[in-house]
Parts: C-alpha cells; structure tokens; sequence
C-alpha cells in the first residue's frame, strides 16, 4: 500500500512505517554520538548502568526518548506500556505502534532486554500485567517514567469516564493562531471551563494515576531501594498562561506537580525519590492541535535556533539524565527545570517582540513555521529525502 501524508485540522491521521523507523533511528544515533562525547559539551558522556527502567507512555515524544536513552545510552532493561493502534489491512498504525515495533527489534538486535506491553495505562488489569512482567523478567525496577497522555481515562474503580478539555478557567480569552496549511494567522477564542471540566481534566492528566502506578508497584515489592520516578510538565511563558498554565491542562499540570510530596513520602522507606522535569516546548501530536501553541513554536524555534539553544526532544531527554537528574539540579519548588533555555529573558523578550508584527489575516512571516511543520511530519514518518513515499510498504512491518 502506498502511504501518503494526509492531514485534517492540524491532526495527521496517516503514519508511515518506514519514516516511523528512520525517526527512531536518528533518536538513537544522536545517544549513541552523545554517549561517546561526540555531540558538544552540553551533552556528557555517559556510562552503561545495566538498571531496570519501567516507561509508561514509551511511544512517541519525551516518553519514547526516554525509553532510547535509558537503553542505547546506558544499556538499561526496558519495560514500556502504551495504548496504540494496530494496522488493519486499509489503515496504517498509529505512529506510536510502529515506534514500538522499531525500537523492540533494535533492542534486541544490541542484545538490550525490552518488553514493550500495548493497553490502558490507567487499568489496574495493566498495572497488575506490568507487576508480573516485573517479577518475571526484572525483579525490581529503579527508575519509573511517568509519560502517559490521553484524553480520556477510565477509573480503574468506578469505572467513570473522564475525558479532559482544552478551556481556560477564568474567561473566555482570544488571541493569534496560525493555520498550518495556509500559514495564514487568524484569531482563535477559547471558552470557559466548568468547574466539572476541569476537575475532570485533572482526573485524566493529573497525579492520580501516577500515584496509583507507584502503589502498586511498593505493594508488590516491585521497587529497588535508591529507585527514583519522574514525570513530565511544561508551564511556558505568560504569554500562553490563559490557554496553558492558567488553562484546563495547567490545572492539571500543577496537580502532577504537587503529587511529588506525597509520592516522596511513598518512596522514603526505599530512600527513593520523586521528580518533575518541566520541560521546553516542542512540536508534538498534542501542541499541534492545542490553538496559540503552534504559532508560539514557530517563533521561538526561531529565536533559540538564532542563539544556538535549539534543542529537540532526544537532545531535552538526554541532557536530563547525563547532567540534571544525577547532579539533582533543580528550582525552588524541587522541579528539574529543562525549559531553562526557552524560559530566559533574552529569549522571551524576542519572542514577545515577534509576536507584536503580527497581524490577522497575513501569512506568517517571522519565525520558523517550516520547522514546526517538518518537525510535525516526523512525527508520522513523513518528509524524509531519503524516503521514497510512492513506494508501497507493508504496513504490519516498520
């Protein structure tokens, strides 16, 4: 079948198996670059540490980068749960499901244990698979990453269903956006949440589940002492505060945030500890699609790539866990902070000043749009030279 990109309102619903593979591959050439000190000063060499890493959300995005560098970098065994889409003879897989399929049989090929496991995070029936897998495989794990994005959740005890929004919470609040196909810039308003919408959100994206997760694994001896666990926010600048930090997702960002207390004191009796990594902003299935974020990508990339702090995601990752996680670099709220580059007033204040030209109805001009677009169809193993996408492929086979 031949695979072509085919996008509708800022969401791809095609992913290609082979790009899929070559977008792996390249996360993983840069660890392996990285790892021997072939990738700048920024990113230190690592050594092999032979540790047992659980990954949850191990598909696409920080999750997956995770997963690459916790095993190409330090050769760790890898165990990863997520929820993606088989192909079914006319519809090609999810993204995230040919990663999977890529990164397992390269794994295998440098003799790296990984057990990738597909289904619902937020079920206590894949909470009790990973225990098993667990005890059968591992013994004990040392570090758990919390990646896990949806826009639902089924509570794994009422079985209520929960599906999270994308409002603010004080009034309704309108700014630019930018059209990806057009690159024309247009207005966008999003409305007010209910207090019902966003307890909701906070239910699907929050700290709940993450603390589920770490109960079950404490209670069925499933954690090694000194082991650690880090999941992943983002807070950005006060110019997307309304839509983001201030929004529904914020809300429940800072509920992940401030589930670190409580999962440090689950942790003590092991001497383990809790993280969150705030990170930089970055071209992913869910920015795309989140209105004002894509237009403010577009101009910092530029901004950042014009004073050489431009990182992607397996560069973010990286950096995370050969300098900020074992040197416990963080802020004053105990957070790892990688948005640090994005987050400096030089940078910001460029960005702000960029944001001041624009004008409804023009096509965009300033920033890097192209980069985001790029950036957005490498997600979905699209627009790569090296490809050629006219060429039938074998959807069951990245």
């Amino acid at each position: 079948m031949v695979v072509q990109e085919k996008i509708i309102k800022n969401v791809c619903l095609t992913a290609h198996p082979l790009g899929c593979r070559e977008y792996v591959k390249k996360e993983i050439d840069f660890v392996k670059k990285a790892k021997n000190g072939d990738m700048g000063e920024l990113y230190q060499p690592i050594s092999e540490q032979k540790k047992n890493v659980l990954v949850l959300g191990c598909s696409t995005g920080y999750g997956l980068s995770s997963r690459i560098v916790s095993a190409f970098g330090f050769k760790n065994n890898t165990i990863g749960v997520s929820f993606e889409r088989a192909p079914n003879g006319k519809r090609t897989a999810s993204p995230g499901w040919y990663n999977n399929k890529v990164f397992d049989e390269l794994a295998e090929k440098e003799n790296i244990y990984s057990k990738t496991l597909n289904g619902d995070a937020f079920s206590s029936e894949m909470k009790k698979e990973v225990v098993d897998l667990i005890k059968k495989d591992l013994g004990k794990i040392d570090l758990v990453i919390y990646s896990v994005a949806s826009p639902m959740r089924i509570d794994p005890v009422t079985k209520e269903t929960y599906k999270s929004v994308l409002k603010t919470t004080k009034a309704e609040y309108t700014n630019f956006n930018v059209d990806l196909k057009t690159e024309v810039i247009n207005k966008v308003s999003l409305e007010k949440a209910t207090e019902k919408q966003i307890q909701d959100t906070i239910k699907v994206m929050g700290s709940e589940d993450w603390k589920l997760w770490i109960q079950a694994l404490l209670e069925n001896d499933c954690l090694n002492n000194n082991c650690q666990t880090i999941a992943y926010s983002y807070i950005g600048p006060k110019l997307t505060y309304p839509i983001y930090r201030e929004g529904t997702i914020g809300r429940a960002k800072k509920d992940l945030e401030n589930g670190v207390s409580f999962i440090d004191e689950q942790l003590k009796k092991l001497n383990g500890k809790a993280y969150v990594s705030v990170n930089k902003a970055l071209v992913t299935r869910a920015s795309a699609v989140i209105p004002i974020v894509p237009l403010y990508i577009a101009l910092l990339y530029k901004v950042m790539k014009d004073n050489n702090v431009h990182e992607n995601c397996i560069e973010q990752v990286y950096r995370l866990f050969s300098d900020k996680l074992p040197n416990s670099k963080v802020d004053e709220k105990g957070r790892i902070r990688l948005d640090d580059f994005e987050m400096r007033d030089d940078i910001q204040c460029e960005v702000e000043k960029l944001w001041k030209t624009l004008i409804e109805g023009e096509k965009l001009g300033v920033g890097d749009l192209q980069s985001f677009k790029r950036d957005y169809s490498h997600l979905h193993g699209f627009g790569y030279k090296n490809i050629d996408y006219s060429k039938d492929v074998d959807l069951e086979r990245p």
